[in-house]
């Protein structure tokens, strides 16, 4: 996650400094406790949130499970990973539905925070989880704000409640209102409202806050933030929970390239859980949020968890079963690929998920040069290819591939780059699914992949190369004696069979006896 990057970098460079000690000495500690203290501000987390942190820290670390530990760092990065939890908020919160529907959710913040996306996004999200949610437009004050909720609730596929035009015209706290019985009436089971923001903190905009919270008494009300706002944060956190009150905060911009202080100072300054994420400009940008996680995240631990229920929600099973024994079959065609690729795409940014995995800090530098517009460009060449093109690559002689690439807009080369990547693919995938280990372009024989052809030829010449010294005697005995050596039945990784259990062959020991009494 870009917001975090600098922050991620500044702390590994902190541990990396801890690592190959057998023990801390309290000068080690203070040290690092420095860096890091350091790296916190200038990510414009609060100075209060700083000193709390680094105090828990320092203390655990010259602590006990630390000098006691057989891996100090490791324990060290432990320790600020679950300082990391805790100033987040701990323990992910839910959302709080009515016993009687509907459950009115109020969103509340400055202007220019994302509020109205927000909305969508969220009514995306709970549709997505089998609820009725009906956009309430009371932003009555910016311009444009009404349309633009209109526009963001038809991409969502969500109702809007918008009997006023905005651009100054219609009462707030009525639409408010009437929005909450039209839900009711409608049988809707959450209502969101869309209320008006700010450029700064002021009396006014507490005042029409406070009186739509009065009116319609919401059961959640969300405090909209800019995780790129800076030290800001906390002033305009406190001024909100005065004037307004709310009961869990949202954090957009995530995928900005600004510090984030914000994320790790409010839930802390405020006492009320961050609930939810925006990580980008898509409406299926939006995700709960996880305190473990998002720590997870900053120290680059990866968030495997996320990622796997973002998978789970775009990939089919059955799908996946049949795409396995295309595989394996040697059936898989340029049309199983583009709906592999549109399935991929569908998940979200594939910046964002490969920014999960742990270690992505290692090739940030390839994150940020990756163009998420390549998988379009995939589409459309694959797309301007005829039915039976796409099941039989191989017809794809030149004049075709120029008249794809003319379709597509794209050029000869580009077009035989994706058929290139495809084969490549499609290769690997059939040895993997077979038990085998693939053979990566650039990478030089992986161990336990086995060798083929000439090189197992080569290989059986010069004899054997067993790790275990009375397995290798009886290897090179059977090789001396002219027999075929007995290779362990298992999968492309070495395991199973009887040998890889410890269990050897009767001919094995006889060999073994042959070899040792000569």
């Amino acid at each position: 996650m870009a917001t975090f990057g600098n922050l991620t970098d500044r702390l590994a460079d902190a541990f990396k400094k801890l690592r190959g000690k057998g023990k801390l000495t309290p000068a080690d500690v203070d040290g690092t406790v420095r860096e890091i203290r350091r790296a916190l501000l200038d990510a414009d987390v609060a100075l209060d949130v700083v000193k709390d942190f680094t105090g828990r820290v320092r203390e655990r670390a010259l602590g006990d499970e630390v000098s006691k530990a057989l891996n100090p760092a490791q324990q060290v990065v432990q320790i600020v990973n679950d300082e990391l939890v805790t100033i987040l908020g701990g323990q992910q919160r839910r959302l709080e539905f009515a016993k009687n529907p509907p459950t009115v959710i109020m969103l509340a913040g400055l202007q220019g925070a994302g509020k109205t996306t927000l909305a969508g996004k969220l009514a995306k999200w709970l549709a997505g989880e089998g609820h009725t949610p009906l956009l309430v437009a009371a932003d009555l004050q910016r311009p444009n704000a009404v349309t633009q909720l209109q526009v963001v609730g038809e991409q969502a596929g969500v109702p809007v409640w918008a009997p006023e035009p905005g651009n100054g015209v219609g009462n707030p706290v009525k639409v408010a209102k009437d929005g909450v019985k039209e839900a009711q009436r409608r049988q809707y089971d959450t209502v969101i409202v869309d209320t008006a923001g700010r450029l700064g903190v002021d009396a006014e905009l507490m005042k029409q806050a406070s009186d739509i919270r009065k009116a319609i008494d919401p059961d959640e009300v969300l405090f909209v933030i800019d995780a790129m706002i800076g030290q800001d944060a906390v002033t305009t956190a406190k001024a909100f929970q005065d004037g307004v009150d709310f009961t869990g905060v949202v954090l957009t911009k995530l995928d900005g390239d600004a510090r984030g202080g914000a994320a790790l100072s409010v839930a802390s300054v405020t006492g009320r859980p961050i609930m939810f994420a925006s990580t980008g400009e898509g409406l299926d940008d939006f995700e709960p949020f996880h305190p473990d996680r998002m720590a997870s995240r900053i120290l680059d631990l990866g968030d495997i968890l996320t990622l796997i229920e973002q998978a789970q929600k775009t990939f089919d099973e059955e799908e996946a079963r049949k795409t396995a024994e295309k595989f394996a079959t040697d059936t898989f065609t340029l049309e199983d690929f583009l709906s592999q690729m549109q399935q991929l795409k569908n998940m979200g940014s594939i910046k964002n998920m490969l920014g999960m995995l742990p270690g992505a800090k290692g090739m940030r530098q390839q994150l940020d040069n990756f163009d998420e517009r390549e998988i379009t460009r995939t589409e459309a060449i694959i797309q301007s290819m005829t039915p039976t093109e796409r099941r039989q690559p191989r017809l794809l002689n030149g004049s075709r591939r120029l008249r794809i690439a003319k379709g597509s807009g794209m050029t000869v080369t580009e077009v035989n780059a994706l058929v290139n990547r495809f084969e490549q693919a499609a290769k690997m995938m059939k040895t993997v699914a077979k038990g085998g280990v693939p053979q990566v372009p650039g990478m030089g024989p992986i161990p336990g992949a086995g060798y083929s052809g000439g090189a197992r030829k080569q290989q059986k010449k010069k004899g054997s190369r067993s790790g275990n010294p009375a397995k290798r005697a009886a290897e090179d005995a059977a090789l001396a004696a002219g027999a075929k050596p007995t290779v362990a039945a298992g999968s492309g990784f070495g395991l199973g069979g009887a040998a890889a259990k410890g269990a050897p062959s009767e001919e094995e020991l006889a060999a073994l006896q042959k070899f040792l009494g000569r």
